[in-house]
């Protein structure tokens, strides 16, 4: 099959890829934040760029699901009517976006800027600057192994809050007794939940060495290992322990079960903070979490977003994309964008005292090299990524599917990736 750059490079639709907005600063932003802490969240940013006293204008395209805005993306680039800026995660998802020319390069205000002394840690820098040139923006860190839990839920169970993983599902029976869901789930779109709960229970079994290096080289040694075997079998253990409504339940549903005290907790990634600070709740009173999955171990990983700015053959529009790209990686604007977004700033040099204790201690961690966990984004295309998800997502729904099987599955899935 041909590549999307391959496609697009011999279509006549490049001709008209040029084409900017109507009005020169009005900038259509393509993202998928939809829910209610995300949209507060990048209400920040549309701010900010509606007041930067340039006549800006942000014009809103949120698309629920990831994957469903990628596609869009994509097509709207196959057609030649390239939105100014689109969201991605940092990895491998826009690389032949830039492979083929299609992005505008952020060379000069990166420079003018100090990203490169600026943009901590180093993994998420080189998601943006590729062959010595910037390409896309970071905007936050994100960290996917978290443990998140109703403190009610566990008061009302008579148990004490747990600070590891291990303890969790050791107390979860007593979750049930007093009918409570000890673990919220849930599995729309292509799994990425139910994958992703499974990549941090695989995280606490490989280590973060075995793991980055398990997906970086795409070693079916340690994927057909006795590890990789355990996590799988651990991990089908843990559905005794959640509810049948998961199939189709999105992820901030989900978040909402841990909100409300129906569930004990989620395995979700830091942007389920945001929906607690939505809802009008810290992380001193009412809900707690555990980083890393184990708090005497903590681990955060590079997982985040990416801004990426389509070329246009106006230079007006050019400049506001450019005004767009220095505002979102600003000092104050990094600090009210991630307080509500629940993730860290890119930024090493901003005040963050007034963030909340589960946000303290990621900061904390995030300076030591040996407690960051690549963003498993980084290593893999979008298409292995979603073999995987309806992988572990069959595999979680089909109580006939052995964790042998499964593994057999994820090692024919990297034998083919690229």
């Amino acid at each position: 099959m041909k590549s999307f750059v391959t496609r697009l490079l011999g279509a006549s639709a490049l001709a008209a890829l040029v084409s900017g907005p109507a009005m020169a600063t009005d900038l259509e932003v393509i993202h998928w934040w939809t829910s209610k802490g995300e949209s507060a969240a990048v209400n920040e940013f549309a701010k900010a760029f509606d007041n930067d006293g340039a006549g800006d204008h942000w014009v809103d395209s949120a698309i629920a699901l990831g994957e469903t805005a990628r596609a869009t993306i994509m097509r709207r680039v196959l057609l030649g009517d390239p939105p100014g800026a689109a969201q991605f995660n940092p990895g491998r998802q826009y690389e032949e976006l830039i492979s083929g020319g299609l992005l505008l390069q952020l060379d000069d205000i990166a420079e003018a800027g100090n990203w490169a002394e600026v943009i901590r840690p180093q993994q998420i820098q080189s998601a943006c600057l590729v062959d010595g040139h910037w390409y896309c923006v970071p905007v936050n860190i994100h960290s996917w192994p978290w443990g998140w839990y109703s403190k009610d839920a566990f008061t009302k169970a008579g148990l004490d809050e747990p600070t590891s993983f291990d303890e969790f599902v050791a107390m979860a029976p007593k979750l049930q007794e007093a009918g409570i869901i000890p673990m919220a789930i849930g599995g729309d779109g292509n799994g990425w939940q139910i994958r992703g709960a499974f990549d941090q229970i695989l995280l606490a079994s490989l280590g973060i060495e075995q793991r980055d290096k398990m997906y970086g080289d795409k070693d079916t040694d340690i994927a057909g290992g006795a590890d990789m075997l355990r996590a799988l079998t651990n991990f089908k253990a843990l559905k005794q322990y959640t509810d049948e409504g998961y199939a189709n339940r999105n992820w901030n549903d989900t978040t909402n079960m841990v909100i409300t005290g129906k569930a004990g907790l989620q395995i979700m990634g830091d942007w389920a903070r945001g929906e607690f600070a939505a809802a009008g709740m810290t992380g001193v009173e009412d809900f707690g979490c555990i980083i890393g999955l184990n708090e005497a171990h903590p681990i955060v990983s590079t997982d985040g977003d990416v801004f990426v700015f389509f070329k246009q053959d106006d230079p007006e529009v050019e400049a506001a994309q450019k005004r767009l790209a220095e505002l979102i990686i600003s000092p104050e604007v990094q600090v009210a964008f991630n307080n509500k977004k629940g993730s860290m700033p890119v930024r090493g040099d901003v005040d963050m005292a007034s963030a909340d204790p589960c946000m303290q201690k990621a900061l904390k961690a995030v300076e030591d090299p040996a407690k960051i966990a690549t963003g498993v984004q980084r290593f893999i295309t979008e298409d292995t990524n979603n073999e995987l998800n309806a992988l572990i997502t069959q595999y979680w729904s089909e109580d006939s599917m052995s964790a042998e099987d499964a593994q057999a599955r994820w090692v024919e899935i990297f034998k083919n990736a690229s």
